[in-house]
């Protein structure tokens, strides 16, 4: 946490906004040490339903100079699996995400391999090799993951990249439609994406062409299994079932 709140400090003050999930810990820390110079908190349920719930103060503080979204409708109760799947969101904002901390089953990790799909940069900070909440963030430094021991070897990788961002445009919803939550996967979509599935790498795409499923029925699904430690990536979209 001392670590979080040093270099999203030192990073907010080099101009870069942070993003983070409001949860317990080092996200907190991370929006707490940025409040001055802008921070970004991405909810897992609606905007009435802040979890964890004694956040509710530090969600007031970051509206002062920063913002606070969800895709989720007013009301929306925050369940296990909305958490990963907010993460692709915090990914999906930032130009690059700092693992400051990771065990080897861990959330964080899910967010770094979206980042990589997103084509963002990954860094993580080293931790001792005794320590299994570390495990996690060494193994991404084994796979190529920035290593990280100041806020300056995050900046020396952006600033040189950050003008090659393009910005995707978002489709604008039916004027009047309400909002509502993500689509779930009806269980025979779930059940032929993972017919699909073997210990053969298959490319995401060809999941979707073969599988007639919407490109978010087959993500949600691989996240799913993501999640429950059954899927193994491959780089380049290959996915397989474990």
């Amino acid at each position: 946490m001392k670590f979080a709140e040093r270099i999203a400090r030192d990073l907010g003050e080099a101009g870069f906004g942070i993003v983070s999930g409001l949860a317990r810990g080092i996200d907190a820390a991370a929006h707490r040490a940025s409040l001055a110079t802008g921070t970004i908190a991405v909810l897992a349920g609606g905007h009435d339903r802040i979890y964890p719930p004694e956040h509710t103060e530090l969600v007031d503080e970051i509206l002062a100079d920063g913002a606070v979204l969800t895709e989720m409708p007013l009301g929306w109760e925050p369940r296990g699996r909305d958490f990963p799947r907010r993460n692709r969101l915090i990914s999906g904002l930032a130009a690059g995400v700092v693992i400051v901390e990771a065990a080897r089953r861990s959330g964080s990790l899910i967010t770094a391999r979206l980042a990589l799909e997103q084509g963002r940069e990954v860094f993580a900070v080293p931790g001792s090799p005794l320590d299994p909440r570390a495990e996690g963030s060494n193994a991404l430094l084994k796979q190529g993951a920035a290593l990280v021991t100041e806020a300056a070897d995050v900046i020396n990788v952006l600033k040189p990249i950050l003008g090659q961002y393009l910005a995707v445009p978002a489709e604008e919803p039916e004027q009047g439609a309400p909002a509502g939550p993500p689509v779930e996967p009806a269980a025979n979509e779930r059940a032929r994406i993972v017919g699909l599935l073997g210990p053969t790498p298959v490319l995401i795409d060809d999941l979707v062409r073969l599988s007639g499923a919407s490109p978010a029925i087959v993500r949600t699904v691989l996240l799913e299994l993501d999640i429950a430690g059954r899927l193994e990536h491959h780089g380049g979209a290959l996915v397989s079932l474990l």
